[in-house]
């Protein structure tokens, strides 16, 4: 099987031509102008498409495709997802995970108390907040920030963190 990252989600149409209003879900948009071809994944269903063109327009990448030139073709698109394969992932740098790997990590603090399990990461403009789950199902928001986000193993599946006055 093979296993994608996803890079953005297909916001709408921009213009008549069939070009994606696409929010990029990567911390870096500027990878799309790396890219040769993309894979759409619409309705559960998966297409490999040639990039004509990257633009940018506030927070959204305007994204042509080579396979479409029309905005009829293109207007039952809305909510899918670009993906890439994960061997066009860029390199991870020290300290550095991806997000699909937060997901499931139990996290403790700092004092070694169960905190729960990372079932949800939220985007907001400053920086991501962690939702964690305790055993009873209450929710628990944690921003992702250094000063309370201690330490990530991935390999062991946990996440360490400060609990800053008033998370509780």
């Amino acid at each position: 099987m093979d296993s994608y990252f996803e890079i953005g989600k297909i916001a709408g149409t921009h213009g008549i031509k069939g070009t994606l209003k696409v929010f990029p879900t990567t911390d870096t948009p500027e990878r799309f102008e790396l890219l040769k071809e993309v894979i759409l994944d619409v309705n559960n269903e998966k297409k490999v498409c040639k990039i004509a063109k990257v633009a940018y327009h506030k927070n959204f990448v305007l994204l042509t495709l080579k396979e479409y030139n029309d905005i009829n073709q293109v207007e039952g698109f809305k909510n899918g997802r670009i993906l890439i394969p994960e061997s066009e992932a860029l390199p991870l740098e020290e300290n550095e995970y991806y997000t699909r790997d937060l997901y499931d990590m139990e996290v403790y603090t700092e004092d070694n108390e169960y905190l729960g399990r990372l079932n949800e990461v939220y985007t907001t403009g400053a920086n991501d907040v962690y939702g964690v789950v305790d055993k009873e199902g209450k929710e628990l928001l944690l921003p992702a920030i250094k000063q309370c986000i201690l330490n990530v193993n991935v390999p062991e599946r946990k996440m360490t963190v400060r609990l800053l006055e008033g998370l509780r």
